[in-house]
């Protein structure tokens, strides 16, 4: 297939440090060419990493006007002036705003919603077009949102191969790993391993004005000698974190909706120790690949437990479940469905069990 991957203008794909939803969409390109799918990949700044022909909207990355809406919208402009039938028989998008644009684009378009579908963002996916198909993350961001005319779920990926492994379970520190957010739990990691007794590494991306202001109120009145912080880590730095540590803690606070950072661990056979919120059930097997927890109060003995976990069954889940070619190959029925013309909404279906489920394409 002829497949327009349109990524948004904010970071490079892959991004060199954060960046979950551009490692996704690197990880998703480089699994449909190595299917033999044709894929061009619409994004901004000057370089691509991925096996994609690249096509640059704009010489410079937009990341410091991220959040403002105009640079996303003249993104998207200059990619729909672009699009053709003679070119492609599918676009899919992973922008916020597409899904409003993509009725205007005389190629059907697949969009993935990243984001939490709640509120604002609810509001928005409701009133979609129904030319456009909406491609959930997993069942627990579809729960959210039953009003939401999704057409599949495909769960993200990670590019496995090559990715650094250990044979033997870490006795490094406990690790955390997200933007500083209360709604991602640092303050409850703190806790957490100090009354468990273990060291803790807060890895934490410290940008924008809401997380600088968590870091200063919240977490660094709480450092102590046990606590390490570490801003704005690279991928290189978080994966040689992540490979001697003890795991992975995520404490979280909200419904996240999938949680990349779980299978980044467990890829390198890091078990993860979290809070049963979003999709947290989704990408754990509790006993095997870690510690599922109801409350914080939990946590201590959990992390005190996870080094029993085998990281070999770490490994095998991501690369069974949550490879990049694994995500391709789920996305391929939904782009064939699409572009041939099938329309509508596919009903929800909730799995039988708690492991991973393929991706349903609407028939």
């Amino acid at each position: 297939m002829r497949i327009a991957m349109i990524v948004p203008p904010w970071y490079e794909v892959p991004p060199p440090g954060y960046g979950g939803l551009e490692q996704v969409c690197a990880a998703l390109v480089d699994g449909l060419v190595e299917l033999g799918q044709e894929v061009t990949l619409f994004g901004a700044g000057s370089w691509s990493g991925t096996r994609a022909r690249y096509v640059a909207t704009s010489p410079e990355l937009q990341n410091d006007r991220l959040g403002h809406l105009l640079p996303e919208l003249a993104h998207l402009a200059r990619v729909n002036a672009l699009l053709t039938p003679e070119s492609f028989d599918v676009v899919h998008d992973h922008t916020t705003v597409g899904p409003l644009l993509a009725p205007q684009r005389p190629v059907p378009t697949v969009a993935t919603v990243h984001g939490n579908p709640t509120g604002e963002l609810g509001d928005i996916l409701r009133d979609v077009d129904p030319s456009v198909g909406l491609v959930a993350i997993s069942q627990a961001q579809r729960r959210l949102a039953d009003h939401v005319p999704w057409i599949a779920t495909v769960h993200n990926g990670i590019q496995t191969g090559g990715l650094p492994r250990k044979s033997r379970p870490g006795t490094g520190p406990v690790v955390w790993l997200a933007r500083f957010s209360a709604d991602k739990g640092p303050e409850l990691a703190i806790r957490a391993c100090r009354e468990a007794g273990l060291p803790l590494v807060l890895v934490g991306k410290c940008d924008e004005a809401v997380e600088q202001r968590h870091l200063a109120e919240v977490i660094e009145p709480m450092l102590g000698p046990d606590v390490t912080l570490i801003r704005n880590a690279d991928r290189d730095t978080s994966l040689r974190l992540l490979l001697a540590a003890r795991c992975l803690i995520m404490p979280i606070r909200w419904e996240e909706p999938f949680g990349m950072v779980m299978v980044e661990a467990m890829g390198t056979g890091t078990p993860v120790v979290a809070l049963r919120r979003g999709a947290v059930p989704e990408l754990i097997r509790p006993g095997e690949t870690g510690l599922i927890c109801d409350d914080p109060a939990e946590l201590p003995a959990a992390l005190r437990a996870v080094t029993d976990l085998d990281p070999a069954a770490c490994v095998a889940q991501v690369e069974r479940n949550f490879s990049a070619r694994r995500m391709a190959e789920n996305y391929l029925p939904v782009y064939r469905a699409w572009a041939t013309g099938h329309r509508g909404p596919q009903p929800r279906q909730e799995p039988a069990d708690r492991s991973p489920q393929p991706a349903r394409a609407v028939r």
